[in-house]
This record gives C-alpha cells, structure tokens and sequence, in this order.
C-alpha cells in the first residue's frame, strides 16, 4: 500500500482501531500478568507492536499486540531468567528484554531472507495440536490464581523449602571463596565466620523463591493444586467465575461491545465500589513508557549466549503466529498481504516493544477479524490500536491499578479455552491414526516439555511420514497419458481426453478445475487462488479429482473452506472421480454429504455433465 492510500478510508480505519484498541486492553493487561513481567509489560508490548507492525507490515488490516502463544512461551523464558538470577526480576529484566529485542531482530531477518513464504509448509496436525497444548497451559497455570492462591504467599508451603534455602546460599558463598582464592580444605573458619552472617530473612527470601521456581509452569501448578484446594480464596473465586460468565453470557446478548471488557470493567467496579478486600494487580506505571536502557548498559554476551535458540524460537513462533492471522484477514477482504514484508513488521513492533520493557508478541486473530468488521481497511487502523491503548495508559493507568487479579485469571481462562483448536480434536475419530498421532505428540511435548521443540519434532515426523506416503503412491500410480495437443477448457488447462466434446452451450455456466497429484499441507495456498480463478457468470463448479491420490487433514480443510466460499456466492460444487482414501476422509469429516450432496458425486465425467446438463438447461429456460 503505497502512502497516499494510508488516509484513504480514515473514518473506518479510526472505528475499526478504536475498537480493536478496546478488545486488545483486557488481553494485554492478562497476557501481562500471566508473562510474569506485570500487566505494563503487557500493555507496552500491545501499544508499540500494534502500532509499528502496522506501519511497517505487509497485512493491512492486521491487528497485532501480545497473544496467547507468545506469551506462554515469553512466560517460559522469563520464568528461566528469574529463575537464574536468584529470583530477583529487577536483575533478571535486562537480560529478560535483551532476548526479546533479539527476538524481534531475528524476525526482522527471517523476512528480510525471505522465509515467509515458508511458512505455510506447517502441516494442519502440527498447527492443531499446537494451539490446543497452549489453551491447556493457560488453564492450567491459571488454577492457582482463580483459587486465590499464590505460593510464595504459604509460609507453610515456603517452610519446606529452608533446609534447600540454606544449602543453596552455603554452596553461593564458597563459590565466592572459590573465585576469592581463600577456599582452603584444610582450613574453613572463613567460611564458617561467612555462614554464620546468614540472617533467617537471608533463608526466608531465599525459600521464596525456590518456593515460586517449584510452582511455576504447568508442572509446578499441578503439583501446587492440592495445597490451592485447600487454601481457597472464596471471594477470589467468586470474582473470577463471575468474570467467566458474564464474558459468556454477554456474548449472547450482544456481539457490539466485547464482553471481555465488559466482565473487566463490571466485575472490577463493583469489586473496588464495595470495598472488597480483593488482591489487586500490579499497579502500573503512570506517564509515557521509558526505554530501559539497562540492557545495553549490562549486556553481556555470555549472559544471553544460552538463549539464542530461545530467541529465534520466539522469532518462529511469532511469524507462524502472525501469518496464520494474516491467511484469515486475506480471506476476509479478499486482498494478499505480503509475508516476508510482515515479518519485517512483526520484528520492528517486538524490537522497539522490548526496549520499552513490554511482552513480544503477533499478529491477534480475534482483534484483526473486529477491526474488519468494524470497517478497517489500511495500516491506519493497526497504528490507531496502539494509539488507542496509549491514551488509556496515560489516562487510566492508576486506575488500572485496581483490577482485580482474580478477574485477569478469569480472562485468561476463556482465552485458553478458545484458543483450543476444537476442529481438530472432534476430527480425532475420523482423520487417519498417524495425524491423530502427530497431534498428541504435539501437544503432550508442547505442554509438559517444550513448545517449540514439540513443533520441531512434529514437523520431522509429519515430513517423513509424508515422504513414505508419496513414495508409496508414486510407485502405485500407472502411466499418465500425454494431453499435448488438446484444447484448453475455461480454466485455460489442457482438456482431458473425455472433455473435449463438452457442449460449448454450458462452457459460460460450468467451470471444470483440475486437481493434480496428492493435496496437502504443502498445495493449500495454490488450492485457495480456485476461488479467485472463477468467472462470474459460472454457476456450478466441477472439481475432477480423478488424479489426487492422497489428502491430508489440511488439503481437506481448505477444501472445505473453498467450497463453503463457493456456495456462499450460489456457486454449487460437484466432484468427479474421486478416489477411495479422499472420498473416505470427505465423508468422515462430512463434507460429503453435508457440504455436496451424494447425488453430486460422479465416477466418471459424462455421467456428471448429463446431471448438469438438464440443470442448466432447465434454469436457463425458466
């Protein structure tokens, strides 16, 4: 989009930004909290992301800010961080930021060397299984919280973890000693005189945190649940359940105003007007963000040399992230954003977002379709998002401060719950046991191992299965007639042997496309250009299958998005030769009957164009 189409259509873009900014601000403050870094974090990540993706993007109408799998994996790297600095956030922050600034720099190279386009060779199982295992993550390290528990609050639960408090500070000071030269085995009354300064609130900060590292994550909140359970803050989770329905329940009576922030600014008002003794969150800073410059002043390389894998996992993470939202705005205005450009968007916003101490983050799905449907069109309504949430911080940031944290779990808990890919799992029964296979490995690692060594090995899995599958059809498939020298149908594809007495009368009203050799996870983006290759006057679609082979989950997906497409503008869809593992995948998944009746289904191709043939003939008459 060239700069002159920026102010183009200023009045959708700025209703279109206004209300995403909205729907954005709940989520920033819970993705914030949930991060570990606050709800600033939160915040500052959602305003300068939004907005400088937006200006350097290549998706007009994407809406970007902290979503929910960046900020389960972000909350991985932080708690690792925090965790190596003796708990301490303020000495871990600046090595924290510096693998986020990576992280966005990274990002501004994978688009720069092209690898957007890429990215679409991720296959449906992997994608799925995924996203699932983060909608369980945020459910899970959100127990403690809705039940209003936090154990480093326990002083029973930090008793336990003294004796470790103390070997731990014992093994720091002869490490000390160690580094001093004053470590002598013969000799240890220095390190006896040293032992003996160590005060109980020395052990007790220590079994803090040790106490905070055992119940982080999604292991250390199960192990934590049975002690939550029996410390239940009841006013806590009233809040929270309270929360919960009315984002439900409000949905239902109106889609206008996001529930989100309904639940947050009822639930939170009543909460403070009534003088609850609630838990607030953090409080956030009041005036404009300032750049932490304690990342360059600190930096050391050999601090940040154990994340730079990390780093460029973040970098993956947010392009798929971002380009998946990208493909679903595509499909909404109808329009191509430009991938590799995107990536250079997405690492700018997550770059100047870490020098201001926020969260990184992607492309958000749920605020990109608002801001379309609110009528946003051009990169003006992204920059107007982030705008947006900067008013509201300067303005409303002390009265921010007094949300409830109880409602944030709440927000959160929703979050998880639908950004669970329920598609795929209902699919389970009725997909082949291999994809079913590499999804639940997916999501089993991702949960209880590593999100993006999870997505790795399910990558390697499904590409060798593939590979298999392919061999296997290429050495069972006969000899395909040469078509040189046939004419061309309305799709300018060379005739197949049985279509070149196609009455000519039809050629305006039916459309014949082609499918060629297996469709999967990789041909998706070349299936979804047949929506934009048919001509207006076509009223029925032939869809000649007789030469695919093989479908996989996502082939079949796209399919079925193009073909509901197709139906939505009166276009009706019939399929010929379809062949037996495709046809069984259609029917399990109920495309065929539900989406194409059974009647629309041919063998072969004149049994089809007879079909037709008296349907056409019969409209045109009337």
């Amino acid at each position: 989009m060239k700069f002159k189409d920026l102010f183009s259509n200023v009045k959708g873009d700025a209703f279109g930004g206004l209300t995403a900014g909205i729907v954005a601000l709940p989520l920033a403050l819970a993705f914030g909290v949930s991060s570990g870094l606050g709800p600033s974090a939160g915040l500052y990540g959602a305003i300068f992301i939004s907005f400088f993706a937006a200006l350097f993007g290549g998706t007009n109408t994407q809406i970007s800010g902290p979503t929910a799998p960046m900020t389960a994996v972000s909350m991985l790297v932080i708690a690792g961080i925090i965790g190596a600095n003796d708990g301490d956030v303020e000495k871990a922050l600046p090595a924290i930021l510096t693998v986020f600034l990576l992280s966005g720099l990274m990002q501004i190279g994978l688009g720069v060397i092209g690898i957007g386009k890429y990215i679409r060779y991720i296959p449906y199982p992997v994608v799925s299984g995924f996203m699932t295992a983060i909608g369980v993550m945020i459910l899970i390290t959100q127990f403690l919280p809705a039940l209003g528990y936090y154990p480093k609050e326990d002083t029973e639960f930090v008793n336990t973890f003294k004796p470790e408090a103390e070997e731990v500070i014992l093994d720091k000071i002869l490490k000390e000693e160690a580094g001093e030269g004053i470590l002598v085995l013969e000799d240890f009354r220095e390190t006896i005189k040293r032992a003996e300064t160590i005060s109980n609130e020395e052990i007790n900060l220590e079994a803090v945190t040790l106490a905070g590292n055992d119940a982080s994550g999604v292991i250390g909140a199960i192990k934590s649940l049975p002690n939550a359970l029996s410390n239940i803050n009841y006013l806590e989770l009233i809040l929270c359940l309270i929360t919960i329905i009315i984002i439900y329940g409000f949905k239902r009576i109106t889609t206008a105003i996001p529930s989100t922030l309904v639940a947050l600014a009822l639930v939170s008002g009543v909460a403070y007007g009534f003088g609850l003794n609630y838990r607030p969150i953090e409080e956030i800073p009041s005036g404009f963000p300032v750049p932490n410059l304690s990342m360059f002043s600190s930096f050391s390389l050999g601090t940040i040399t154990p994340y730079i894998f990390t780093a460029l996992s973040l970098a993956f993470l947010g392009a798929i992230d971002s380009l998946l939202t990208s493909v679903v705005a595509d499909n909404m205005t109808k329009t191509k954003h430009k991938p590799n450009k995107e990536l250079v968007g997405q690492g700018i916003g997550n770059s100047i977002a870490a020098i201001f101490g926020g969260i990184p983050g992607a492309g958000a799905t749920i605020r990109t379709v608002v801001n379309i449907n609110a009528g946003g069109k051009t990169r003006l309504s992204g920059m107007i998002a982030g705008i947006m949430l900067l008013i509201i911080l300067l303005a409303l940031g002390p009265v921010a401060s007094q949300i409830p944290a109880a409602v944030l779990a709440g927000i959160l808990i929703t979050v998880g719950i639908g950004v669970m890919d329920y598609k795929g799992l209902k699919a389970i029964p009725h997909i082949p046991k291999i994809e079913v296979a590499i999804m639940i490995i997916v999501l089993v690692l991702s949960v209880f191992w590593n999100l993006v060594f999870a997505v790795g090995i399910g990558l390697v899995i499904a590409s060798l299965i593939f590979m298999k599958k392919m061999g296997d059809v290429t050495a069972s498939e006969s000899k395909v007639e040469s078509l040189n020298g046939l004419e061309r149908n309305n799709n300018g594809e060379k005739l197949w042997k049985d279509e070149i007495n196609f009455p000519k009368e039809l050629k305006e009203e039916i459309f014949i496309k082609h499918l060629n050799g297996p469709v999967f996870f990789g041909f998706t983006s070349e299936l979804q250009q047949l929506a934009n290759q048919i001509p207006e006057s076509a009223t029925h679609v032939i869809l000649r299958m007789d030469r695919v082979p093989y479908m996989d989950q996502s082939g079949l997906y796209t399919l079925e998005e193009i073909i509901l497409g197709l139906e939505q503008k009166g276009i009706h869809t019939h399929i010929v030769g379809i062949q037996k593992q495709p046809l069984y995948l259609a029917k399990n998944i109920d495309i065929i009957p539900d989406l194409i009746p059974e009647s629309c289904v041919f063998e072969d191709f004149d049994s089809c164009i007879a079909y037709l043939g008296d349907i056409v003939e019969d409209t045109t008459t009337s």
